[in-house]
């Protein structure tokens, strides 16, 4: 089974339903499929074939989920890019996926004109025409064809070729912490599987109204705010910008019951002064992810909205979901709850024996979700997949009732004078205080004891001081994990999908002093 094909079905049983809402424009599971297929077909018509592939520079949009299931109908394998990454981030992308054909904003068209002249490869440039690129009088150069002429061009009857489980369906560029970004190779099988075991695990079903406020070219949104509901039957309400006050309006107006969001966007909806329970009171489940809730924030946010927060892990090269936490037993704040049906995690240690329970280790990860590989990187691959188990670089321990708990990166870990500090430990603290908005932890060298813990905050009153904000550390941290010093900023940088960069926080750093 495959996502094309569960769709199939699905616009068969429920050929009427609503597949996506967007901007107030509805389609049934009937008209997406037959664009998905007409776009396929008009893909084929332009020499696209199975296994060439496809690039989605796309934010989110009905565009984004047609080029998706039309190439995967077609046997393409398709690399989402983050749209706003800078040209050279795009061009290494495009030249080390070795693309064919881009599907992307028609603002992005000189960008994606000038990859055509320098990359052999790339043969085909499919163009979504937006209100700021008229206002802004881009042209499409020759050869360039508009997304709306290749779907009016395919036959809704394609009928599309036999697909593999084992086919490359994706391949995400993964944000690595160092050095150049990493393809993780998803099959038809990790796509699928962790769609609904993900939705089993969640009980998402057809009466559910997902809001995809996460960009789509990240996993957890493919996944858990697209992928999982449009396998089951569900409505995704798609939000073409993340922003507080649309959130509560889409919600109240669509009669939303599940929303998707990085740590981030619940401290906006926190902080947002509008927001009320009311505006959430459709609401079954909140899911976080992509990176680890502080646990007074999601304490906070419950109580302010009346509604649960279950927090779940994952990460690209697992499709991404293994952990979340169990809406049918104890739900236990700062965990990432325990393993979703049909995927294996365990703590081991740096030989790869499994540690006993509550001692910390490297959280590694088995089961159909797991990707094939990294895109022409086999010792990256052998690095991360060994014995059948993938290595996260996580540190994690699980508790004697199967729940897991994300200690840190294991190469964000800070080593003062032997001792292990955990910037995720810090940050707790920090966060539990009344007036931190966000903060952020970091190793920096020092002389004396190798690295010195540094952390920069952002905080909602401008009277608050470093020194009190010092002694608050010291009354609930060990002498050595208690910030060296503490830097106020107006924010912290964060990543497309609302993470906050402990890495450009590092770099700044290294640059000031140089």
């Amino acid at each position: 089974m495959n996502v094309t094909t569960r769709l199939a079905q699905i616009a068969k049983q429920l050929p009427d339903k609503e597949a996506y809402v967007f901007m107030g424009e509805r389609c049934t599971y009937q008209q997406l499929y037959a664009a998905a297929s007409r776009f396929a077909d008009g893909l084929m018509q332009l020499g696209i074939r199975r296994g060439d592939h496809v690039a989605l520079l796309l934010g989110n949009s009905p565009q984004f989920i047609i080029s998706l299931y039309g190439a995967l109908r077609l046997g393409a394998t398709v690399i989402p890019i983050n749209p706003i990454y800078t040209p050279e981030e795009i061009a290494y992308i495009l030249h080390n996926g070795d693309v064919k054909a881009v599907i992307g904003l028609d603002l992005l068209a000189p960008l994606v004109d000038m990859a055509k002249q320098r990359l052999p490869l790339l043969k085909q440039a499919i163009v979504c025409e937006t209100a700021q690129g008229k206002e802004k009088g881009i042209a499409l150069s020759a050869g360039m064809k508009p997304f709306a002429e290749v779907l009016a061009a395919g036959d809704p009857a394609f009928a599309g070729p036999e697909l593999d489980d084992d086919d490359v369906a994706v391949i995400l560029y993964t944000s690595g912490t160092t050095g150049k970004p990493k393809g993780a190779m998803l099959t038809h099988q990790n796509l699928y599987s962790n769609a609904q075991d993900t939705a089993d695990y969640l009980g998402i079903n057809e009466h559910d109204r997902v809001i995809a406020a996460l960009p789509m070219f990240h996993v957890f949104c493919l996944t858990v705010a697209l992928n999982a509901p449009l396998m089951n039957g569900g409505t995704v309400l798609i939000m073409p910008k993340f922003s507080p006050a649309a959130m509560f309006t889409l919600t109240r107006e669509e009669k939303a019951t599940i929303f998707a969001g990085v740590p981030t966007m619940y401290n906006f909806l926190y902080q947002h002064e509008g927001g009320s329970a009311a505006d959430l009171q459709t609401l079954r489940l909140c899911i976080s992810g992509g990176a680890s809730m502080p646990v007074a924030l999601l304490e906070n946010f419950e109580k302010k909205f009346n509604v649960i927060v279950s927090e779940g892990y994952g990460l690209s090269e697992a499709s991404p979901v293994t952990c979340f936490n169990p809406l049918d037993r104890p739900r236990k704040p700062g965990s990432i709850g325990t393993s979703i049906k049909n995927v294996e995690n365990k703590v081991v240690n740096e030989y790869g024996e499994e540690v006993p329970a509550g001692e910390v280790g490297e959280l590694v990860v088995r089961g159909p979700n797991v990707m094939k590989g990294y895109y022409k990187m086999p010792e990256e691959t052998a690095a991360a997949l060994r014995d059948g188990w993938l290595h996260t670089g996580d540190l994690a321990r699980m508790d004697e009732d199967g729940y897991f708990y994300i200690v840190d990166r294991k190469k964000e870990m800070i080593i003062v004078g032997g001792y292990n500090v955990y910037p995720r430990e810090v940050e707790e603290v920090l966060y539990s205080h009344p007036d931190v908005v966000e903060a952020a932890v970091i190793g920096v060298p020092d002389p004396d004891y190798g690295e010195a813990v540094r952390a920069f905050v952002v905080a909602k009153n401008p009277g608050l001081t470093e020194e009190e904000l010092l002694a608050y550390c010291r009354e609930r941290l060990a002498k050595y994990k208690v910030p060296g010093e503490i830097s106020f900023l107006e924010e912290l940088p964060k990543n497309a999908t609302g993470k906050i960069l402990r890495r450009t926080l590092k770099e700044r750093l290294t640059a000031s002093h140089s």
